[in-house]
């Protein structure tokens, strides 16, 4: 199969591990992420894949709390880790060799983020999953998307969530809602449209890293997408 693309970079949301339930992670949705993963691995996809943390803990929310901002980011990192540690489980149950690295050092059950090492191991056809965001507070995982897709040279980001593509509001509050089938970064940034966070934006648009928005929920959509099938919405100059 021709690939059009074949070094990735996938973010999944915290919130779609946690399925139908309130909190948490759902076996049913991780073994469905790990079925559309391995469909693509098996094409010889190179994949690197950086998970929220919201399913489990948000730093914003816990603002209000009366918890300070960085430690509630930093609780957040930790939440990205166990998601990230959770999906490896999966993966390599199926067959899949896997690295998790972190951005804070953990050595005892991640490596360390080093750039190079990173796409040494997709190179040798292992999963690297990212962990941690960046390593720093006021940063979102968005961002830690972005910025570890363009220091791996992958050729998209890819962003799984609950709806089909972009749209001009929420579809899932407003059945009315218009969906862009391709759309600019200036467009999204003027429309403040909620793709991702400004800093991602800006980044990928600097760097001119395409980005397509999907329902991770739909069986295929995943191998459609790197196969060059138009799937979702994309995000590009």
């Amino acid at each position: 199969m021709d690939l059009k693309y074949n070094r990735i970079l996938l973010k999944l949301s915290g919130e779609a591990l946690m399925g139908d339930r309130g909190y948490g992670l759902d076996p049913v949705v991780l073994e469905h992420f790990s079925n559309e993963i391995s469909a693509i691995h098996s094409l010889g996809v190179q994949i690197g894949i950086v998970i929220g943390g919201g399913n489990i803990y948000r730093g914003i929310a816990a603002a209000a709390d009366g918890i300070d901002k960085v430690v509630g980011d930093q609780m957040g990192m930790l939440a990205t880790v166990i998601n990230s540690l959770a999906l490896q489980n999966v993966l390599e149950k199926n067959g899949i060799y896997t690295r998790l690295m972190t951005a804070i050092s953990m050595e005892q059950m991640a490596e360390p983020y080093i750039r190079r090492r990173a796409i040494r191991h997709l190179e040798k056809g292992r999963v690297v999953i990212f962990g941690a965001g960046t390593g720093n507070p006021y940063f979102t995982t968005d961002t830690a998307a972005a910025l570890r897709a363009v220091e791996i040279k992958a050729n998209v980001i890819i962003k799984g969530t609950r709806v089909d593509g972009v749209y001009d509001s929420d579809p899932e509050k407003n059945p009315s809602a218009k969906m862009f089938p391709t759309i600019s970064y200036m467009d999204v940034l003027q429309k403040d449209l909620k793709v991702m966070d400004l800093t991602a934006i800006t980044l990928c648009k600097e760097n001119k890293l395409p980005i397509v928005v999907f329902n991770m929920t739909v069986p295929g959509s995943l191998k459609k997408i790197v196969a060059g099938e138009k799937v979702g919405s994309t995000v590009q100059p």
